[in-house]
């Protein structure tokens, strides 16, 4: 049996208001879609160069990839810890 229920009083049910882009819409699917496929492809890419003996590339490609996640989640950071700083000096 379908039920249909109304959202709390207040919460907006548009994605975005016309003319207006959803970048958290965006930023969510990224990050839950395309990261883990991503992810996945520099696995299988990881395995097939160790499996041919070449540990070092592989070493080296899997710093540069760990580095470049820390980069973006430093990123992610800051901008949760900015828009805080707004939101405090703004008030």
């Amino acid at each position: 049996m379908w039920v249909h229920t109304l959202p709390p009083p207040g919460v907006d049910t548009l994605a975005a208001p016309p003319g207006e882009i959803n970048t958290e819409g965006i930023l969510t699917f990224f990050a839950s879609k395309i990261a883990p496929i991503l992810l996945a492809v520099l696995g299988v890419i990881f395995i097939g160069r160790a499996s041919r003996g070449e540990v070092s590339r592989v070493l080296t490609s899997s710093a540069i990839a760990i580095i470049g996640l820390a980069f973006i989640a430093g990123a992610a950071t800051l901008l949760v810890v900015g828009d805080s700083l707004i939101k405090l000096v703004f008030k």
